[in-house]
């Protein structure tokens, strides 16, 4: 009889012993859940070196994304140029673009598909920029804490609805980008403030902040930053990680507007617009008054509020808004666009 029959058809001694090992294995869980309240012992699932076990969101929609934690390497306070002296940036290339406390600074996709997070200062303030090129998503955060320190962000190499999840370097909590919220660890929903960023390109930023400065090329860090590897993706209709909410039907790499006043959200096609041109769209949101401003060659937009005010919104994939606004309105053209002139 060879090993394995034994396993299959064990003899009487066999059957004897693995009779005695499941009793005492039995015994063992039964003082662990008297020792424990009752309640049986659970142990911590990590991903990454990340410990999972408090979150908000189901274990099985955290995926990892391919990197390992730091694989992608976030930035912190690093060099920049003047706008004169970026010379290998072209007008129509896109950029991040933050003006905060009388200063104004500009992110290359072509460095931040590379690194994704940037712990930058305005002034004194400390700001996070963010991107995740699978959503297209950039989105700036205060970063100071209320006691007066800096929350440092990295790049964990998890992601969730294919979103990347940002971790900090205090607490080593996860944070959803769009959803700008802790979803495990010490911090578990607790939120980000979001501030006003522009995702558009070069020529548009430089024309309306001339003085702007400008991420350098020199990370320290050996990258190819004039190689894309997200440009196949960007048209392909196929995902590369599972989202919780998916609407068919509508190419999900289009790049929509995002907007969001309390519970209400609605997204405006970039398609649902000219090809050229400027245009304004008087609107209403949650009861409030917004006005849009929607540049079709730079396929960009921004949203006001009635004050003038600029109100933080987002360029993003259909899909990725969709899926953390699963309830969002979507703009069919009413009410209708009206053009800017050169002057406006």
């Amino acid at each position: 009889m060879t090993h394995r029959d034994n396993i299959r058809n064990p003899d009487g001694r066999s059957m004897k012993r693995l009779l005695a090992v499941g009793l005492l294995a039995a015994g063992l869980f039964a003082v662990a859940v008297f020792v424990h309240g009752g309640a049986p012992i659970v142990q911590a699932q990590t991903l990454n070196g990340f410990d999972l076990s408090n979150r908000l969101i189901p274990l099985s929609e955290i995926h990892r994304g391919g990197p390992p934690r730091d694989g992608i390497p976030a930035l912190t306070d690093p060099e920049f140029i003047l706008a004169e002296d970026a010379h290998g940036l072209n007008d129509d290339d896109r950029v991040l673009g933050v003006h905060r406390n009388g200063v104004a600074k500009a992110y290359p996709l072509g460095i931040m598909n590379y690194h994704e997070v940037v712990n930058d200062l305005f002034g004194n303030e400390p700001i996070a920029v963010t991107y995740c090129p699978l959503c297209f998503t950039g989105i700036a955060f205060r970063a100071g804490e209320p006691d007066g320190s800096r929350q440092l962000f990295g790049v964990s190499g998890l992601l969730y609805n294919s979103d990347v999840l940002l971790y900090d370097q205090q607490t080593e909590s996860l944070w959803s980008q769009i959803a700008a919220q802790a979803i495990t660890g010490p911090r578990r929903g607790e939120t980000l403030e979001t501030i006003p960023a522009a995702n558009t390109t070069w020529g548009v930023w430089r024309a309306e902040h001339p003085e702007s400065l400008v991420l350098s090329r020199n990370t320290q860090h050996a990258r190819n930053y004039d190689r894309d590897p997200y440009a196949a993706y960007a048209k392909d209709e196929a995902l590369m990680f599972p989202v919780r909410f998916r609407m068919h039907g509508k190419h999900p790499k289009a790049l929509v507007l995002g907007v969001r006043m309390g519970e209400v959200a609605r997204a405006y096609p970039l398609s649902a617009f000219p090809e050229t041109g400027r245009y304004r769209i008087e609107d209403e949101l949650g009861n409030q008054a917004i006005t849009l401003h929607i540049d079709a060659d730079a396929r960009t937009g921004r949203v006001f509020d009635a004050r003038g005010e600029e109100l933080t919104s987002l360029i993003a994939y259909w899909f990725a808004w969709f899926t953390f606004h699963p309830e969002t309105e979507l703009y069919a053209g009413n009410p209708a666009p009206v053009p800017i002139d050169s002057g406006g």
